[in-house]
């Protein structure tokens, strides 16, 4: 007998016709990359997570990519997060031409430590990256309090963890700023690849809307003001309904 891995018929045939509408409602407006429908699903995002802002990107590995290059983490650089998580963990933090600073997982949740934390940390700690894994947020007031003391922003990966809570606080709202894919097996699934960031800075908000949209800061031809500082990116991400 073969039990499928995962079956994405299953929750998509019960919104099928709702589904198609909202296809047909982008087809008629020809919004087909960002617009006002990606405009409402961060709005309504954002406010699920807790958080004052929303970022549509376009995967979950650009929004983990983004949140450091915005913090500005770079060659040289250390990041600590867990390696028990999916590639782009680490991936994001290499793209920045930072290391990867891998600290061991507490056996119960399979989650960050906290309590090894501090011993990770050096002259060239950026941040902290822990990992909510499987839908379960990791510790966060024990990871707060030691990024906290050494000055280090805590960049939450909840790619795995839309809808999660820590201590009656939402996944997303907990650190400086939040990942999430909307891979289509994720338990928030696009129709295609997808992903989102977000965050009650203001600043860290233009500066990764500037960079999913090749360094942009406003619809001008040729102003592009991220070419020489860091990265300008084409991660837009499609209509959202």
């Amino acid at each position: 007998m073969q039990v499928p891995f995962l079956n994405l018929r299953a929750p998509h045939d019960a919104l099928r016709n709702e589904i198609n509408a909202a296809i047909q409602e982008v087809i008629d407006s020809n919004a087909f990359a960002g617009g006002p429908f990606v405009a409402k699903f961060e709005e309504d995002f954002a406010k699920f997570c807790d958080a004052k802002y929303s970022i549509g990107v376009g995967n979950g590995t650009d929004a983990l990519w983004f949140i450091l290059l915005a913090l500005g983490v770079g060659p040289g650089d250390e990041v600590i997060t867990t390696p028990s998580t999916f590639m782009a963990t680490a991936e994001a933090i290499s793209y920045c031409g930072a290391k990867p600073v891998f600290v061991d997982i507490e056996e119960t949740t399979y989650n960050l430590d906290p309590a090894l934390i501090e011993k990770a940390i050096t002259k060239k700690t950026k941040a902290i990256m822990p990992v909510h894994l499987f839908g379960q947020c990791a510790d966060m007031d024990p990871i707060m309090e030691v990024a906290g003391k050494h000055g280090l922003p805590v960049v939450e990966d909840a790619c795995q963890a839309h809808g999660a809570e820590y201590k009656g606080r939402k996944a997303g709202s907990l650190g400086v700023a939040a990942a999430f894919s909307f891979y289509p097996g994720k338990n928030l699934g696009a129709m295609g690849e997808a992903g989102g960031i977000t965050t009650n800075d203001a600043k860290l908000r233009d500066t990764m809307m500037t960079l999913r949209d090749h360094g942009q800061a406003k619809k001008i031809s040729s102003q592009h003001d991220w070419l020489e500082r860091a990265h300008g990116w084409n991660s837009r991400s499609g209509f959202a309904h």
